[in-house]
């Protein structure tokens, strides 16, 4: 502990990843660290997140790693570069809990689950001096203070409102993604009223809406396209294949592989008012080996019949080719081995925000020395807050303690020097 840090308060405002290893590090160095957050108990969405398996990071190269942040690396690198996958594997590890890198690359505690991992956390960080403070929603400020709605002594959540003033405030407070497990987004008009450049939150790893027929969605829905492509277009309006599994909806898709070109999807809609793309429901064969068994004989059977025969291809994909073409066209030999090889769907709208598993917009990178607010001194950011986005696959929360490890870092490099 330094000595010149002992007496450094700061408030760490949001329980989540981000805010929790800033608390960490803040204690690390020394300060005194007071964490307020609006729920009874500290990382919700974590645990949900965790539910199907607690996937905290991925093992690809560190080169390939950093480039799924897309336009946002160049703000993120640093972080990344300060603590990158291995670390998140060394925190794990220094828990008390072994991980190990699944078929796809991504990285798992050995029990596959988020609450071990954060019972071990929160008894790490209560033994180092860090204090929680629940039910306490941060309502902006009044003059220099923090005013937050907290519980009466009966426990009544909201009863009273207290006044904080720390040395420094790292905010944390997540997107808008799960408004029900704290993350709702209030903050951004609280901090453009203080001069604080923000961008509209927008849905990042979402699904999309599709206007499906009744007698499609009524059959379907629910069902997973198991090992087939996308094809969609980027922001230079280039071509990008992607090969997976996703669900069909009852008014749309989603899953991994929708996810994955989210981005792009989204931000091609907002500009055109829709999007196209396109799916091989045949990714492994070639485009003559398609057409070739479509061509074939088939007597007297019914080409739904002869296509499940010669291609295996029934249930949601059979139905997808009914949905998406005309009688004339799914009679046509030629035409149908085509649309096999790429058929097209609309896309109408993403899903709502509060549906997404995360959230692209926030504070902007221009608004920002390091991680502190240019228009407010003392006040750094972290995780979700900023202006950025990353796939599923560890990439999300990796981001988020690296971004935590930052704010930490530069709040107690600015106390140095003030």
């Amino acid at each position: 502990m330094q000595p010149s840090l002992t007496s450094f308060r700061v408030a760490v405002i949001g329980g989540g990843p981000a805010g929790l290893m800033a608390a960490q590090t803040l204690a690390q160095g020394g300060a005194q660290v007071d964490v307020y957050d609006a729920m009874a108990s500290v990382g919700r969405k974590f645990l949900l997140a965790g539910r199907s398996g607690m996937n905290i990071t991925h093992a690809e190269p560190y080169a390939d790693f950093v480039t799924r942040y897309g336009a946002s690396v160049q703000g993120l690198r640093p972080m990344l570069d300060a603590f990158g996958p291995q670390d998140v594997r060394n925190f794990v590890q220094g828990l008390g809990l072994e991980t190990f890198v699944g078929t796809s690359g991504r990285v798992f505690p050995t029990d596959m689950k988020a609450a071990p991992l954060l019972r071990a956390w929160l008894h790490q960080l209560r033994d180092s001096g860090i204090r929680f403070h629940m039910r306490h929603r941060w309502l902006g400020w009044q003059d220099d203070a923090l005013r937050f709605a907290a519980p009466d002594d009966a426990g009544v959540a909201g009863a009273r409102e207290v006044l904080v003033k720390p040395d420094a405030v790292v905010l944390a407070l997540g997107g808008g993604s799960w408004a029900r497990l704290g993350s709702d987004g209030a903050w951004l008009p609280w901090l453009a009223s203080r001069g604080v450049a923000v961008a509209p939150l927008a849905p990042a790893n979402c699904g999309f809406d599709v206007a499906w027929s009744e007698h499609f969605s009524s059959r379907h829905a629910g069902e997973p396209l198991m090992t087939v492509a996308v094809i969609a277009r980027d922001a230079q309006g280039q071509e990008m294949r992607r090969q997976g599994q996703f669900v069909v909806t009852q008014g749309g898709v989603e899953g991994s592989l929708i996810y994955a070109l989210s981005a792009p999807l989204r931000d091609q809609i907002a500009a055109e008012g829709y999007t196209t793309i396109w799916l091989d429901l045949m990714p492994d064969w070639a485009p003559q080996r398609v057409l070739d068994a479509v061509s074939r004989p088939r007597g007297a059977r019914s080409m739904a019949s002869h296509l499940q025969s010669r291609l295996g291809i029934k249930g949601v994909k059979a139905g997808l080719l009914r949905e998406c073409l005309s009688k004339e066209q799914f009679s046509d030999e030629v035409q149908l081995a085509a649309a096999i090889k790429r058929l097209p769907v609309r896309l109408l709208r993403p899903r709502p925000i509060d549906e997404a598993i995360s959230t692209a917009g926030g504070v902007r990178w221009d608004a920002l020395q390091g991680t502190m607010l240019k228009a407010l001194p003392g006040v750094f950011v972290a995780g979700e807050m900023i202006d950025w986005e990353a796939p599923t696959g560890g990439y999300l929360l990796t981001a988020c303690f690296a971004g935590g490890v930052a704010a930490a870092r530069d709040a107690l490099a600015w106390r140095a020097a003030n």
